[in-house]
């Protein structure tokens, strides 16, 4: 007697569920009484226990109409396409400035490293006593790549690098230092390497084993350094915004970057596991990571830029406050 009363109701509602998108202001306010009406009818069935699989039914139509109702996304799906061509690139972009000063200052620092260990056999020496460093150039920098197997070794990569890029946007709230502490071991261990492998006539080994998977690998390095950089300073200087809304939109923001990296790390694991070890020529294994460095940038600049402009900065969206009703 109950479900019959209320079948033409709960029929009008499931009517207006599925035209979501196409609903008029009144029918919109039709939709909310629907919604409101049958959720107390939900409440009684389930207070008199008169009707469990009736009581499943209601809960089961009153959630896809709460989607409706409340704007949230009707599936995961919708989430994550918002995530990959919004949150993540839209985030990326706008600290973009930090993430080019990261890999500006790094490069530099590498490159002097570098330059001073290439051309001094002391240092060498010291860095590497005895047959060290002679060991490393012939065997083991080739070899790293390729002592595990390929599945274990892209595992084991993306795990380290992806805690490293989560760590790095977290140390951002110690005004940025540990992140300034990271780049810079990251530019000695570069330039040591280089530099032994210049020193000792083999340059062109070092960048044909590191530029396969170095090039994406990198860029998500940087990308997370120059997130952590922002955060720490929106710490310092929190603008028009009290410093703990400051660091609440800029941490969220800043996390989104540190999750889509997750993704980003996991190709640059696949590359340096199953590419960069590789039989291919120098220049077919160069030129795929180069293909897919330019795809990744060109994403987050395509991506990002557009987001921007549109007003996203990677924060989570909110839910509305009040439910959507016409005057």
């Amino acid at each position: 007697m109950f479900a019959a009363e209320h079948r033409d109701a709960w029929a009008r509602l499931d009517r207006l569920v599925s035209r979501r998108s196409h609903l008029t202001g009144a029918e919109v306010d039709e939709l909310v009484a629907l919604y409101q009406a049958t959720a107390a009818q939900l409440a009684a069935v389930q207070a008199a226990s008169l009707d469990p699989a009736l009581a499943a039914a209601l809960s089961a139509r009153l959630a896809r109409a709460r989607a409706v109702v409340t704007g949230a996304q009707p599936s995961s799906f919708g989430a994550i396409a918002r995530f990959l061509t919004i949150s993540f690139p839209a985030a990326a972009y706008r600290a973009r400035w930090w993430w080019l000063g990261s890999a500006a200052g790094t490069i530099l620092v590498a490159v002097l490293i570098g330059r001073e260990v290439a051309t001094s056999p002391a240092l060498q020496a010291a860095l590497l006593p005895g047959a060290g460093a002679r060991k490393l150039v012939t065997h083991e920098f080739r070899h790293y790549y390729s002592t595990y197997s390929a599945q274990s070794f892209a595992a084991q990569v993306w795990t380290h690098n992806a805690l490293l890029a989560a760590e790095s946007v977290t140390f951002g709230l110690l005004l940025g230092i540990p992140v300034l502490y990271f780049l810079f071991a990251n530019a000695q261990n570069i330039g040591v390497d280089a530099g032994l492998l210049t020193g000792y006539g083999r340059s062109g080994e070092f960048w044909t084993l590191v530029l396969p998977h170095g090039m994406l690998e990198l860029t998500a390095v940087f990308l997370a350094a120059g997130a952590g950089l922002r955060l720490g300073w929106a710490v310092v200087d929190p603008g028009p915004r009290s410093r703990a809304a400051a660091i609440g939109a800029e941490g969220r923001a800043m996390f989104t970057v540190a999750i889509g990296l997750v993704f980003v790390l996991a190709v640059s694991g696949l590359l340096e596991a199953f590419l960069t070890p590789s039989p291919l020529p120098a220049w077919a294994r160069i030129g795929i990571g180069g293909v897919v460095e330019a795809a990744f940038l060109g994403y987050v600049i395509l991506f990002g830029r557009r987001a921007v402009m549109t007003g996203e900065t990677g924060d989570i969206a909110e839910a509305p406050d009040t439910l959507p009703v016409t005057g």
